[in-house]
């Protein structure tokens, strides 16, 4: 399986904006583009939920909590997922981890912090 690794969490005020990535490792290019690629995230206290999934470059998927807000999207020929967070409310804080989907099975990045706060 792929190795991810995230980055990009940090802290900001209500209404900012971050961008996260993820970036794929041991895998060539059309492995990685072989993978359905997601977000995930978790709250404090709370299960870990689907944020957005992408299947490629045109085809996503969001949660109802995050659309119009939050963009996925993929480079495959840098083998790096990105999620655009803008709008962010204090309710998106959580651990934001990076999941990657195969025929041959699942991949989880170490998740990175993000937290919007005042």
């Amino acid at each position: 399986q792929m190795q991810l690794v995230e980055s990009g969490g940090g802290l900001v005020q209500p209404g900012g904006s971050l961008r996260l990535s993820c970036k794929a490792s041991r895998a060539i290019t059309s492995v990685f583009n072989s993978h359905v690629m997601a977000w995930y995230r978790q709250a404090p206290g709370k299960e870990r939920e689907l944020v957005a999934r992408i299947f490629d470059a045109k085809n996503t998927e969001y949660s109802d909590s995050v659309k119009g807000r939050f963009t996925i999207s993929r480079d495959n020929s840098k083998k790096v997922m990105y999620l655009q967070m803008n709008s962010l409310q204090p309710e998106d804080t959580a651990v934001y981890y990076c999941n990657a989907v195969s025929g041959r099975g699942a991949s989880w990045g170490q998740g990175t912090q993000v937290t919007v706060s005042s």
